[in-house]
Order: C-alpha cells, then sequence, then structure tokens
C-alpha cells in the first residue's frame, strides 16, 4: 500500500466480471480475512440489511477451510471487540484501518479510514453506482486503483 497523507484515505476498487450478489459477498469475505489475518481492523459498510445478514452468515464459516472471521454487527452506543465489524448505519469509535464499502453511496465518513476498497459486480445498478464513487473519489484528489477479477477464484 503507498503512503498517504493523514485523512487521505488509499482507495481500491474491486471489479467482479460475474453479475453476482453472491459472488460480490464471497469477494467481501475473502478480503475481510485477509485484512484481519494481517491485524486490521475492518469495518464493512452495507445499508442493506438482508444482504448484511447473509455477509454475516458467510463470515462464519468462509473459505475451503471452512475457517472463522471474527465479527459482530456493530450496534450504536454499544462496544464493538470482534476484529471485523458489519454495519449499516453505525460507526465505531477512533480510526478505521480498512473500509469496505457495499452501498451504492460514498461513505461520506470514509476519510476516517486508512484503505477503502469497494467491490464491484457486473450488475448493471452496482456498476454505475461504482462508476460514479470513482469518479467521486477523483473530485475530492484521490487516485482509486482497480483490479478486475476474473471469473476464476477471486485473489484480493
Amino acid at each position: 500500500m503507498s503512503e498517504t497523507a493523514p485523512g487521505t484515505p488509499s482507495v481500491t476498487f474491486y471489479v467482479l466480471a460475474e453479475a453476482s450478489a453472491s459472488a460480490r459477498l464471497r469477494l467481501a469475505c475473502r478480503i475481510a480475512d485477509k485484512a484481519y489475518r494481517a491485524g486490521q481492523k475492518v469495518l464493512i459498510w452495507d445499508p442493506d440489511a438482508a444482504e448484511l445478514a447473509q455477509l454475516d452468515e458467510l463470515l462464519w464459516s468462509f473459505g475451503d477451510d471452512r475457517c472463522f472471521i471474527p465479527h459482530e454487527l456493530l450496534v450504536a452506543g454499544v462496544a464493538a471487540e470482534a476484529p471485523v465489524l458489519l454495519s449499516a448505519n453505525a460507526l465505531p469509535e477512533g480510526p478505521i484501518d480498512v473500509l469496505m464499502n457495499l452501498a451504492e453511496e460514498l461513505p461520506q465518513f470514509f476519510t476516517r479510514a486508512t484503505r477503502v476498497i469497494e467491490v464491484i459486480d457486473g450488475e448493471d445498478r452496482r456498476r454505475a453506482a461504482g462508476r460514479a464513487r470513482f469518479k467521486a473519489y477523483r473530485e475530492r484528489g484521490l487516485q482509486p486503483q482497480s483490479h478486475h477479477v476474473g471469473a476464476g477464484e477471486p485473489r484480493p
């Protein structure tokens, strides 16, 4: 990861060719697992409660080795201890190492993160929203990076 000024996160888009919300969530799990194993605190932001519940289930037994990724749903006013937090509306106290945005909108608090990850699949609406966020990051002076993930096993 390149050095960035305080309040200026690095931004990486992982773009799947597949138009599948489940593929997008599996890739999100893989990225969260990698960050967790690197000792980073992760906030996964998704205002879609049903999708957040699906992600919660996936994180219980993720991957070929069915490993558990320690996580919890973040609730406003309740202290959170897990290294991976899932939230639709609450924010953790303090800085965020990795903010994984699964929302269609650019989170207004993204500058609290050291690194922002955007996971996009091939579904037209999510792809268009991702393009808009990419442009919004650029308008704020950031240089987002893009990684296209093929049909094979995703490798963040």
